[in-house]
């Protein structure tokens, strides 16, 4: 699949870095304790992972260093992306393996019963994110490449969360209605962030995050 996005990677006079797709703040380096803390969680137990989304690979690079972790695939549609992650970490983990694909055309090649975890949080548009048909149709089958026990974190949410912010965060309330019926218990931690003043899709440039950890029986 081509795709035809404007990806760049924008460092700010103070340190700050952004990654923008399409002129849209898609990630920034504010996230990075959130990210840990949310690879931490999944990968507590070790086995084998994957992740949708690469973003500036704060998750990606945490899952593969955890000593316990067999192997980390993540799956990242756009190419850019993948080239500016391998350009700022040129000697990354050997275990880590990144697919250039569509998450949505690469569903079906994912293998049953592989991943003792899954890290959910690729850049949708605001309308394919909250379609909740496109989601009955690919969690089921997302949830069958989990093996049993296995967990499942989707992007961190936010109380309080911009309902009109071109890349769409959420709140806790609302991840819970969406993710919780495919899976037999949740964990919640509450995580305090600070962001850029400059930053457009929290609330406030301070807050609480919340990380949600689902699992299977």
């Amino acid at each position: 699949m081509t795709l035809t996005s404007d990806i760049s990677l924008v460092r700010g006079a103070d340190g700050e870095v952004t990654l923008l797709i399409d002129g849209v703040q898609a990630m920034q380096g504010w996230e990075a304790e959130l990210m840990w803390r949310s690879a931490d969680l999944l990968c507590a137990g070790g086995g084998d992972f994957l992740e949708v989304g690469l973003g500036l690979g704060f998750s990606a690079l945490r899952i593969a260093g955890h000593p316990e972790t067999h192997r980390h695939t993540v799956i990242e549609k756009h190419a850019e992306v993948i080239d500016l992650f391998r350009a700022e970490h040129p000697a990354a983990p050997d275990n880590l393996d990144i697919v250039h694909a569509d998450f949505f055309d690469h569903l079906d090649r994912l293998p049953e019963a592989a991943y003792d975890g899954v890290f959910f949080d690729p850049e949708l548009p605001r309308e394919l994110f909250e379609d909740r048909a496109r989601l009955d149709e690919f969690m089921p089958r997302l949830v069958r490449a989990l093996r049993p026990g296995g967990r499942f974190v989707p992007m961190f949410s936010l109380d309080g969360a911009v309902p009109d912010a071109a890349t769409c965060t959420t709140t806790p309330a609302a991840m819970l209605d969406r993710y919780l019926r495919f899976f037999d218990r949740v964990e919640v931690l509450r995580h305090p962030y600070r962001a850029y003043a400059g930053t457009e899709y929290t609330p406030a440039d301070t807050g609480d995050a919340f990380i949600l950890c689902f699992a299977r029986a």
